[in-house]
């Protein structure tokens, strides 16, 4: 059944990007190589993440209202708060793509999406500890009349997760197929931990080959030679419903953060070289590890295939590692990550 799965949103998504391709060309809601960061020489049509976005919640709903394959770990108030969430991203997206807001209106799209998202159930009542154990985080409560608890410590971890995995995601996007297929990496990740005999979790396991399927589809048109971008809701998107699948999916934060880590730690170490020279955090630059990678002889295809590989790698070791040593892999992939940083840095030089 999976398989049908995959294979239906996969087609699905293949099919439909092209023709908001087309759409998007015609409203003009195109990205123009106008900033010399641009690395493309031509228009491209923005807005692909669409595609991901309707192949994906068809089959999800399919999924949810006509068959039993939906309804235990994954909730349908679950599905309705990541779908509402999502559809803010492209609304503010869309219009962000055509009219260019201000970064101080951009981020009003993705905290709200966030807050939809816990509002309707997404959330974490511990974590696992590296030094063994469990952490509480649903001991600090405060009753909201009407509208349930808040739950202090877990519904802010959770937010500042989904605003960490939505940046991370939109800023990473400045290569043909780097974003989509780092996500698709995590996604695959969560997938076969979900198959194991000791997690065996079959709702996580379709969601995740639907969202796989859905991103597969799209990435065939926006690799290099990319014909189609995602656009601002299509990258906020991605890394949302990631986010969203490593909560839901019972707290894979770790093993998202090992295949998502050079990415994450890449956005930090700009954020901080950005905050050192007083320069806004929110304009975009060449300083990330991609376009470092890219400036110092690397072609498109051979720096996205180094991203992959990396995430590929940490992402597959977490199948065996246990939480302390996911910690310590964390450490190694940040210090793999200053040794990338500073070499390709003097390269460039």
């Amino acid at each position: 059944m999976l398989f049908v799965y995959f294979l239906l949103t996969f087609l699905l998504s293949l099919l439909l990007t092209p023709l908001i391709a087309l759409v998007m060309r015609r409203l003009g809601v195109v990205d123009r190589p106008t900033q010399k960061r641009k690395i493309h020489k031509k228009s491209i049509p923005l807005g692909g993440g669409l595609a991901i976005f309707l192949a994906f919640f068809i089959s999800i709903f399919w999924a949810l209202f006509r068959t039993h394959d939906i309804g235990i770990d994954i909730q349908s108030r679950h599905i309705i708060g990541i779908f509402f969430g999502a559809l803010v991203l492209f609304i503010g997206g869309f219009l962000d793509d055509k009219y260019n807001f201000s970064p101080w209106k951009q981020i009003c799209f993705p905290i709200f999406a966030s807050v939809i998202a816990i509002a309707c159930g997404i959330g974490l009542e511990s974590i696992s500890s590296p030094t063994g154990g469990i952490w509480r985080l649903d001991l600090f409560r405060i009753s909201l009349s009407g509208l349930g608890n808040f739950i202090v410590l877990a519904d802010m971890l959770v937010f500042f997760w989904l605003m960490g995995m939505m940046f991370t995601t939109k800023l990473l996007d400045g290569m043909d197929g780097l974003s989509t297929g780092i996500v698709t990496i995590g996604a695959l990740v969560i997938f076969f931990l979900s198959r194991q005999p000791k997690w065996f979790q079959p709702e996580v396991s379709l969601f995740a080959v639907i969202f796989i399927a859905s991103c597969l589809g799209f990435l065939v048109w926006n690799s290099h030679p990319a014909k189609i971008f995602l656009g601002e809701g299509g990258s906020l998107f991605i890394g949302f419903l990631l986010g969203t699948l490593a909560i839901i999916s019972g707290s894979k934060i770790a093993t998202t953060l090992l295949v998502m880590g050079v990415p994450m730690l890449d956005v930090l170490r700009v954020i901080i070289l950005r905050l050192g020279r007083k320069k806004s955090i929110f304009v975009g630059d060449s300083e990330h590890l991609h376009f470092r990678l890219l400036h110092s002889g690397l072609d498109q295809r051979q720096t996205v295939f180094l991203f992959y590989t990396i995430a590929f790698a940490f992402g597959i070791s977490t199948l065996f590692l246990q939480s302390n040593q996911k910690l310590i892999a964390l450490l190694f992939l940040f210090i793999l990550m200053m040794l990338f940083g500073v070499y390709f840095s003097r390269k460039t030089l």
